[in-house]
């Protein structure tokens, strides 16, 4: 299929008719040369979606209800076609690619029935003759700037909210998987949403970020990428005044007590930590170990590792596919030498590989021997790398897991309840699984602490990212 822009109902072409190639990352073959937006046609949607917002904006909730949960239909009912173009231009499996299409879908049902439940109240006040109200309002248009790693299930969280609370949406999927973006687009044309409430354009990020940042119809940015650019868009909304929820990078330790089945966690940390190449903000990164279990628990997370199968997103079994780029396989393969050079020990893994002589591919790796000032605990990884560290009391562990700039995700396992709640109050991150390895969900919020961005996305909280309260009082009564 050719990607096109989606600019007030229509799909046409960039307006300076830039085109880039679309790269399959685990055959580096060319899927298709696609269009490729720049500011101009960044300023054409904003325009498009600020007039539709007239109309879109005073519907009521339960009208944009049934257009979402038609939405959410169409994608349960394409999710096999959907999900091999996200194969092809993500490099994720088969499996993995399928899942996440189903929760797109979920996103779209659970906001549309969200939507009808952005209730106001009635404060009473000191005055006899006053009578005061808040009330919840569409802010406007919004810009949704969201990145490759789930290419369908980070735009339709922000989508889906931005759309039920009553605004209209301008949004810029990765250029690297772009086809994600054009099919959540077709489903919300299939289930009848009005021309220019939704406009999507693959392109040039700093333009067309910038772009969204000078434009006084646009009210708010979301954006889902990496600290460095959640920054950059910081400094510009600074100038502008334009609202911002970020959801950045992150850094997340798993602490595991010496009261845990070993061979379990093991297990399950292999299959958490390698999930989507590790190419997940809320990746279990730094993983901190009793001394007493630490030897155990890497001999096993180490063989379970080994056993994980790497290949092409279509072959049957395979776990872990191709990182997204060459970039970002450069970038993983650099983080293990700099832990190479600082004396680390590769416990399996930790080469660059091939399929048929193509593709991104590095292999799953544990790496062992690791300080607290070591480059695998300062940085995030984004790639499959399991960093094993080890702490003697809780105290230590919480001291530790602490030691960082970001605060997105964290994970806590123990079968005592007292160090479970301890360590919940305790960990400075804005998300703590307990004995799980995916503290998120639909209908719970989903944000971070610290460099790790700002606001919420998913459940109710995710609805009022896209809201303004409104007091209305009245006196003289």
């Amino acid at each position: 299929m050719s990607v096109q822009q989606f600019i007030n109902g229509e799909w046409r072409q960039a307006i300076d008719n830039a085109r880039i190639d679309l790269i399959n990352p685990a055959t580096e073959e060319v899927i298709d040369s696609i269009s490729y937006a720049n500011e101009k046609d960044c300023n054409a949607a904003i325009d498009a979606a600020a007039e539709a917002f007239k109309t879109w904006g005073k519907t009521t909730p339960y009208f944009r209800a049934e257009i979402l949960k038609k939405a959410a239909q169409y994608i349960r009912e394409n999710v096999a076609e959907f999900a091999k173009d996200m194969v092809l231009e993500s490099g994720k499996p088969l499996a993995e690619a399928k899942g996440e299409w189903a929760v797109a879908g979920n996103l779209f049902e659970w906001y549309a029935e969200e939507g009808k439940r952005s209730c106001g109240k009635t404060i009473p006040t000191n005055r006899i003759d006053k009578r005061s109200s808040t009330i919840w309002q569409p802010m406007g248009v919004i810009g949704v700037i969201t990145a490759w790693n789930f290419p369908a299930y980070n735009p339709a969280r922000a989508w889906a909210a931005a759309l039920a609370a009553g605004c209209t949406v301008v949004a810029k999927p990765s250029e690297s998987t772009p086809l994600a973006g054009v099919h959540l687009a077709e489903a919300l044309i299939a289930a009848g949403l009005p021309k220019g409430v939704l406009n999507v354009l693959t392109g040039n990020a700093a333009s067309i970020g910038d772009a969204m940042l000078q434009h006084r119809q646009l009210k708010k940015i979301s954006f889902t990428g990496s600290t460095r650019v959640g920054k950059l868009l910081m400094d510009g909304a600074s100038a502008t005044h334009t609202k911002l929820s970020l959801e950045l990078g992150g850094n997340a330790p798993v602490l595991i007590f010496d009261d845990v089945d070993v061979d379990a966690i093991a297990k399950g940390a292999a299959a958490a930590k390698f999930r989507n190449n590790g190419q997940v903000c809320i990746a279990p990164q730094r993983f901190y170990v009793h001394k007493n279990i630490y030897q155990q628990f890497s001999q096993l997370v180490t063989k379970y590792v080994s056993e994980l199968k790497v290949g092409g997103g279509f072959e049957e079994g395979v776990n872990i596919g191709s990182l997204i780029t060459a970039k970002q396989q450069e970038s993983v393969l650099d983080l293990l030498a700099k832990s190479k050079a600082e004396g680390a020990e590769i416990l399996t893994g930790g080469d660059a590989m091939k399929i048929d002589g193509k593709g991104y591919y590095v292999q799953p790796t544990v790496v062992g021997n690791l300080t607290q000032q070591s480059t695998l605990a300062r940085n995030e990884i984004f790639g499959p790398v399991l960093p094993l560290f080890s702490f003697d009391s809780f105290e230590d562990a919480i001291a530790k897991a602490n030691d960082t700039e970001y605060g997105l995700s964290s994970y806590v396992f123990t079968n005592n309840i007292k160090t479970a709640m301890l360590a919940s109050e305790q960990l400075n991150f804005g998300m703590v699984g307990i004995n799980e390895w995916t503290p998120h969900g639909t209908e719970l919020p989903f944000g971070g602490w610290n460099y790790s961005g700002q606001g919420h996305e998913s459940g109710a909280e995710g609805l009022y990212e896209y809201l303004e309260k409104k007091l209305v009082s009245i006196g003289g009564l």
